[in-house]
């Protein structure tokens, strides 16, 4: 999704000095352009980082639609294969004390979406990520001077190789420490071998301790062993990522480097996020006062087209990108079973192709209980944050997670599979204390007993209510996850500075430290 992100911007301004200057790079954040979690994090984590008064500027490339001021620089040299490319650096919005710049490169950029279409990533993402990887670190030489540069997934993950290889001997830059955050495990950024000559990449990076990776380049393996300190975005999902269940086949390099690998819970940006001053919701409420949470829900089923709603039945809402790692799989397999309970199903998301045949099929069968909308639809998604009891994310995996987060603030009590940040974040509720209900074996009766548990609790109001309460009392903002990485950056600075007490994975490991690859 590419979003016209100009709401509430200034255009060019300054800043005051802060403890230290960090940019990030990556390929997507709000309010410019977004397909998942990372665009929220790009938003809610320099403005955190700002708050604790670090300077802070955001690199992402320039996509349709996005409005941006004057040019920065009008044209960078950058050295792709035997050929030139000259992406310019547009200046940079200033939105709540974060600068914001883009790389500018029509031909690369210009496009209907950011990654691909129809289910398939565009041919030549190889290309548009490595030279916007290049362009930032020659950003980071001649237009804005960082003390500290944080990477973000794959799509950045070059940037890190390039500083030390190809950049390794490069005053301006050569201290700079990368910090890279694994957003999902699950993509790696492969391509052929051949596409190491027309990226101009060394050849002497194909090698089992450096970017080969079973007969192809992986950019997010490189990332994993040039980078001088890697975060995921969670601690439950730092340990995962380590196991082969989870590891996607990098496991080993995770645990290589397990000592410069550590999870930071993302937080949340309640502003947008709160029911009890929300204006895309039909009624606000707080944990006093509840009263505004059944007008939601009366509202939310009204617009799925529930006829004669029935608001003593439970609503399990579930917005997500439909894909089997979201558990959608479990979802189908007890579908049937689902419809035979006195509850509703309101579902919001786009995703794999045949998870949304299935969504249609079954809102055409039950057109009274299954109620889905197959779209991305922000307004839609806080209302059913909103006016659902309960929300669903049964994922396989899941790094961290947003959704069930918002859904505690709006006493959508969770279900979820207790994997990685769902596992950190939702605490079983025990009659007394906790937030939700979980199921580890990743199975359809384990999810449908959970999802029992919760309809039979829902029917015990003194429990519910108690239940709620411990919901909407939580509080993951992000003050304190950016003070975390805070330490993290300025750490890193040390070690940089004094390179005999900063033991580094560089080009030169010894296969033996990688054996595990």
């Amino acid at each position: 999704m590419i979003l016209d992100g100009c709401g509430g911007i200034q255009y060019g301004g300054t800043f005051e000095r802060g403890d230290m200057k960090v940019l990030f790079v990556a390929s997507e954040g709000l309010p410019f352009s977004k397909t998942g979690g990372l665009a929220d994090v790009m938003e809610a984590l320099p403005r955190a980082l700002v708050s604790l008064g670090h300077e802070v500027a955001v690199l992402l490339p320039r996509y349709r639609n996005t409005k941006v001021g004057a040019v920065a620089a009008p044209g960078l040299s950058i050295p792709m294969g035997d050929a030139l490319r000259f992406p310019a650096i547009l200046d940079g919005v200033v939105l709540r004390g974060v600068r914001y710049y883009f790389v500018e490169d029509p031909e690369y950029f210009d496009r209907d979406q950011l990654y691909g279409v129809s289910g398939k990533d565009y041919p030549d993402n190889a290309e548009r990520f490595a030279e916007f990887c290049r362009a930032a670190i020659e950003f980071s030489k001649h237009v804005w001077t960082p003390e500290v540069i944080h990477c973000h997934d794959w799509q950045s993950a070059l940037v890190p190789v390039l500083l030390r290889t190809q950049y390794g001997k490069d005053a301006t830059v050569q201290g700079l420490p990368v910090i890279f955050t694994i957003h999902n495990m699950g993509y790696h950024g492969t391509f052929p071998r051949e596409i190491m000559k027309k990226l101009g990449l060394p050849e002497n990076l194909y090698r089992v301790d450096a970017m080969e990776f079973y007969g192809r380049v992986n950019f997010l393996k490189g990332a994993l062993v040039f980078a001088d300190f890697l975060t995921t975005v969670s601690r439950k999902y730092a340990e995962e990522i380590q196991t082969p269940e989870y590891g996607h086949g990098l496991d080993g390099v995770g645990r290589s480097r397990a000592d410069r690998l550590t999870g930071i819970l993302n937080g949340v940006d309640y502003e947008p996020w709160d029911p009890s001053t929300d204006k895309l919701i039909a009624a606000n409420y707080s944990p006093d006062n509840l009263k505004g949470k059944m007008l939601c829900k009366k509202a939310l089923l009204e617009r799925m087209g529930a006829r004669q709603p029935v608001l003593n039945r439970p609503v399990i809402g579930v917005v997500s990108r439909f894909d089997r790692q979201k558990g959608f799989d479990l979802i189908a397999d007890i579908a049937e079973q689902l419809m035979s309970m006195s509850l509703y199903i309101v579902a919001l998301g786009t995703g794999d192709p045949t998870y949304e045949e299935f969504f249609r099929a079954m809102a055409a069968k039950y057109p009274d209980k299954f109620l889905v909308k197959v779209a991305y639809d922000n307004t839609l998604a806080h209302q059913i944050e909103a006016g659902s009891d309960m929300f669903l994310m049964p994922s396989r995996y899941e790094p961290c997670g947003l959704n069930q987060i918002y859904s505690m603030k709006y006493g959508a009590v969770p279900i979820v599979r207790a994997t990685g940040g769902l596992d950190d974040t939702v605490e079983l509720f025990d009659g007394r204390n906790g937030t939700g209900f979980k199921f580890s074996r990743y199975s359809p009766d384990a999810l449908l007993s959970a999802i029992r548990e919760a309809v039979e609790t829902y029917h015990r109001p003194a429990l519910w209510g108690q239940l709620m309460h411990n919901c909407m009392h939580k509080d993951f903002s992000w003050a304190v996850s950016a003070a975390e990485y805070a330490k993290i950056y300025e750490r890193q600075r040390k070690l940089r500075l004094e390179p005999k007490a900063a033991p580094h994975l560089s080009a030169g490991a010894s296969e033996a430290r990688l054996a595990a690859v």
